[in-house]
């Protein structure tokens, strides 16, 4: 694990035990940090009984302590933790922070930090994928895999500094203050997330943040320029040296995407371009990334093709959970003149908890679907929708859905479960919401190494 002597015989409290707040205290601990940990559930503070205090923060009395650490899950426009560590004085922080604190204390090093309300998973693992195949160690970490502070740290090594990639959503990077990174990247921005921002301005300004904290050495790396973007790209052009700041060059490296079976679709050419120019920021030559990219594979969930069965391809595409990020999958998949003659492919599988009335940017590409098939809570609203422009199966689950799209489905046709809505009604998060398509697809096409060693799980566990 990542530890600092920064920390030693100082006080932190730590709020939320999952995953990034039991590496926070894990780290603390092994740093001779004294801790307050706190979780409601009795469960996450099983193991740190008898090794640190347990109390709830804000019944805490917070004078001297150096900080409180909560989980990016925590809405700091309504838990009163804020406030509370406010009357003291003490800042709220994340385990992103604690990781920039203890950096002068690591082996020399880079740095990558990625946001944008989509596109962020897929580039940073592009990053550390091309990093790898060049021979450059990293470390991959963030709000993508295993926390960072968990991670060992980067050893000595004999083919220069090392990199640690981190993904970085808009809540972590409230969370964050010290982090000056190398290379940033902001993909796009998308309305997403606004129950914890006064308004979209605020979102945006979020997500901005992690170019203010660079030094203005720093490179800055956006996607295409489509407002807010655009403004934030010029705004930083401003504040740093003349070649400091860049958009994706699509243009570049379009002739090349054919060679990418995991990376097709718009988006992800976008996605490379971001991760191409931060790559080669740290030294990757073209050779070198024109190697790594035909043999990057999807992410789980992410445009990720299941199987091919009978000419027919599965993609598994759960983490798409609004409509800016639906978009660009369907438009991966644009009819074929020499199949079924040049008719829709696509069979669409859409629905689940809405963050958004209507289409959004989908409603440009309804000639891509061959048809729909709705499910869940916002599954009526979708039928409505689409209806008028291509033919729609009402399903309410995702197990008719499949059948139903698999029966429907000619050789050369995609059925793309994208349900551009987030999963709460039927399923915990979108990880079990793609498990679970992909068990379907498994158990149709009689694949068991597909399917999930464990029993079918109902959806709405």
């Amino acid at each position: 694990m990542i530890t600092a002597s920064a920390f030693a015989d100082k006080r932190y409290a730590v709020l939320g035990l999952a995953r990034s707040g039991a590496a926070a205290v894990e780290a603390l601990l092994a740093s001779g940090a004294k801790v307050t940990a706190w979780d409601r559930q009795d469960i996450a503070r099983e193991p740190f009984e008898g090794r640190c205090e347990l109390a709830d923060p804000l019944q805490l009395d917070l004078t001297g302590y150096a900080g409180v650490v909560v989980s990016p899950g925590v809405p700091l426009n309504t838990h009163p933790i804020a406030a509370h560590a406010a009357k003291f004085d003490v800042p709220v922080i994340g385990d992103i922070e604690l990781f920039a604190l203890a950096r002068p204390e690591l082996l020399p090093h880079k740095v990558v930090g990625v946001t944008g309300t989509n596109g962020k998973s897929t580039t940073v693992a592009l990053v550390h994928h091309i990093l790898q195949m060049a021979g450059i160690p990293s470390v991959l970490g963030g709000n993508i895999g295993d926390p960072i502070l968990g991670q060992e740290p980067l050893a000595p090594n004999e083919n220069g500094v090392g990199v640690y990639v981190l993904e970085l959503s808009s809540y972590q990077i409230d969370l964050t203050f010290n982090l000056d990174c190398e290379a940033a990247a902001l993909t796009n921005i998308t309305p997403d997330h606004l129950d914890r921002y006064d308004g979209f301005a605020a979102y945006a300004a979020a997500k901005e943040r992690l170019f203010d904290m660079q030094s203005a050495s720093g490179l800055a790396v956006v996607g295409l320029l489509q407002e807010p973007v655009g403004t934030i790209y010029e705004t930083q052009k401003e504040r740093r040296p003349s070649g400091r700041v860049v958009s994706a060059d699509l243009e570049k490296i379009a002739k090349y995407q054919p060679q990418w079976p995991a990376l097709q679709g718009p988006h992800n050419l976008e996605n490379a371009a971001v991760a191409i120019a931060i790559a080669e920021e740290l030294g990757v030559k073209p050779a070198q990334w024109q190697h790594a990219l035909p043999r990057f594979q999807s992410l789980p969930h992410r445009m990720e093709i299941v199987c091919e069965e009978d000419g027919v391809l599965f993609i598994n595409d759960s983490k798409a959970t609004n409509t800016a990020s639906t978009a660009p999958a369907l438009a991966a998949f644009p009819p074929d003149p020499s199949i079924n003659e040049g008719t829709p492919r696509v069979h669409w599988i859409v629905g689940g908890l809405a963050k958004e009335e209507g289409l959004g940017d989908c409603a440009q590409q309804l000639g891509m679907i061959a048809a729909a098939y709705t499910v869940g809570e916002a599954g009526p609203m979708f039928a409505d929708l689409i209806s008028p422009h291509a033919s729609v199966e009402r399903c309410e689950l995702v197990s008719e859905a499949v059948s139903r799209a698999r029966d429907a489905a000619r050789p050369g046709d995609v059925v793309l479960f994208s349900p551009a809505c987030a999963s709460f009604d039927q399923f915990r998060d979108y990880e079990k919401r793609g498990e679970h398509f992909r068990q379907l697809v498994g158990v149709f096409a009689d694949r068991p190494d597909i399917c999930a060693a464990d029993t079918l799980k109902d959806e709405a566990a």
